[in-house]
């Protein structure tokens, strides 16, 4: 027979249980409220690094747009916490919902605009997209220098000459050099079908590819500016150094090394700087920006897209000047503005050649193995003529003597 003394214990003992029962369940309700999305889309960030390998057994792994602008973002960020630079840990954009603004259609400016710029117009806000293949582990260690080339789906052959060349990953003096390309979505129907499959090989091979999910378009490449820059402040916490360019420039590593290590400049960004740089107004070119889209003068101080090199402090302080403007159709133009906006100046430097060597296309110079030698960037080569100009500049040349440019 229990004693009064057995009983108050073992009343004890099942208040307490009960309470921890209650207290248990209370806990774990409001961790499925709270913490179900932000804990499904780490879960979702730790497999980001093998995400092409699924893609190539998953048929349906991406998501058909119906056009580029009506492709847009619905951002959910997550909660678990931030960098050192205020960022997301990882890319926190996860679906596309958004319509057009409606806004402009009322506007008598926007109804004599051509096409393309009303599309643009009316999707300007939708800034950013979910990314198909991306490779956070890139940036795991400390990187010297990042180089990061601007390519489309179709453009194969230029990555594979980049690679084998002067985009080789490599160590130099014991600093690490890393490339990655940058690209969105095919816009021909067929490209998608057949191209996309290929692309996810070529990156299950290479591992080097960050491709996002809008289309890829002369108007895009501002997306492209952007979307990069804020993978780049969100993953990149230790590089040091950013050469960004085209699929179709020849670039000497050895020469980025020389000049970086002759200078001490903070919020660098060098390269083929355009001064008071007016507006084209001819509908004809393909740089043509309306009067209504911009009514300035001149644009701002800005580097041709071709390649230009920054430090990676200044990339993140873009990143965040970026968010406080409206998008602009031409890139580098953007930038130049988000440089405006930081008050900050770029540097003009003669060994970047964005518009080729010389202005005649005929001249000697534009295939001058010893000139190439002196120079950081020269745009405008096809695959042969790269790999050929590599070749020559690599191999057992004597030049009479190297231009003073760095």
């Amino acid at each position: 027979m229990m004693t009064a003394r057995d009983r108050w214990r073992m009343y004890k003992r099942v208040s307490m249980m009960f309470f921890l029962a209650v207290v248990t369940l209370t806990v774990v309700q409001r961790g499925n409220i709270n913490t179900g999305v932000p804990f499904q889309l780490e879960r979702e960030a730790e497999k980001e690094p093998t995400i092409s390998k699924r893609a190539l057994l998953k048929k349906d792994h991406f998501q058909e747009s119906r056009n580029v602008w009506n492709t847009s973002i619905e951002a959910i960020t997550e909660k678990q916490g931030e960098t050192e630079y205020g960022g997301s840990r990882t890319w926190d954009v996860a679906s596309t919902n958004c319509t057009a603004n409606p806004n402009f259609n009322n506007m008598g400016w926007f109804v004599g605009l051509e096409a393309n710029f009303k599309q643009f117009l009316l999707y300007r806000h939708c800034r950013y997209f979910p990314m198909i293949i991306n490779h956070p582990e890139k940036c795991s260690g400390e990187t010297y220098l990042l180089i990061v080339i601007k390519s489309t789906i179709t453009q194969h052959d230029r990555r594979d000459i980049i690679r084998k060349t002067w985009g080789r990953e490599q160590e130099v003096d014991g600093k690490r050099v890393k490339t990655l390309f940058l690209l969105g979505k095919s816009s021909n129907e067929l490209e998608k079908a057949h191209h996309q499959k290929l692309l996810e090989y070529e990156d299950y091979i290479y591992g080097d590819i960050l491709q996002w999910d809008f289309l890829d378009s002369f108007f895009n490449l501002t997306l492209k500016e952007t979307h990069f820059l804020k993978w780049f402040a969100t993953y990149c916490g230790r590089v040091s150094y950013i050469f960004k360019g085209d699929d179709d420039v020849f670039v000497s590593i050895h020469n980025i090394f020389e000049y970086l290590e002759g200078t001490s400049a903070d919020n660098l960004l060098v390269g083929d700087v355009l001064f008071k740089a007016k507006p084209i107004r001819r509908k004809e070119n393909k740089y043509y920006i309306p009067q209504a889209l911009y009514n300035k003068t001149h644009y701002p101080p800005y580097a041709g897209g071709g390649g230009f090199l920054m430090d990676g402090t200044l990339a993140r302080k873009l990143n965040r000047a970026s968010e406080t403007l409206d998008l602009f159709p031409i890139d580098d133009v953007f930038l130049g503005m988000c440089l405006e906006v930081l008050r900050i100046s770029p540097i003009k430097h003669n060994a970047f050649k964005t518009f080729g060597l010389v202005k005649s296309k005929s001249s000697r110079l534009n295939r001058e193995p010893c000139f190439f030698k002196s120079m950081i960037v020269v745009h405008k080569l096809l695959p042969a003529d790269l790999l050929n100009m590599w070749r020559l500049v690599n191999s057992d040349l004597i030049c009479s003597q190297k231009a003073i440019l760095l």
